[in-house]
């Protein structure tokens, strides 16, 4: 089933739990976190959101942030793709935090930046960064 999805997608957006040890074990050397960015590269799909979820069971931590987009910026550069073109998002999708509006319980959050094609897109929200997907050219 996502091979058939991925195969037509304009964009892929990785889900990735931030709970200890959720997180290591999907970029794991089998972990399906490093399998799926992989297999949607692999696939063509050259853009790329990072929702980091399950931010509140991290107490909403800007440090348990800051550390998973640097370890997924270094894995996902390997797998081919341009950190620097990748909006990263820290979620709660439980509580619907910076999914649709901006989060209160992370203050510290002053939004993505990610480069494109025509120079910047910002963004704070996981709609934001839906919203700022490039369309591909079609032949």
């Amino acid at each position: 089933n996502m091979i058939t999805g991925t195969s037509q997608a304009d964009c892929a957006i990785l889900i990735i739990a931030a709970g200890t040890g959720e997180f290591e074990a999907g970029i794991s050397k089998d972990g399906q976190t490093r399998e799926h960015a992989l297999l949607a590269f692999t696939l063509g799909v050259r853009q790329l959101i990072v929702a980091v979820n399950k931010m509140d069971t991290t107490k909403w931590s800007e440090d348990r942030f800051t550390e998973i987009v640097k370890e997924t910026s270094n894995f996902i550069k390997k797998v081919g793709y341009n950190p620097k073109a990748v909006a990263f998002v820290p979620i709660s999708g439980w509580h619907g935090d910076n999914m649709l509006e901006d989060s209160t319980n992370m203050s510290w959050f002053k939004g993505w930046t990610k480069e494109t094609k025509g120079g910047t897109a910002k963004g704070k929200t996981l709609l934001d960064a839906i919203d700022a997907i490039e369309p591909p050219v079609r032949p």
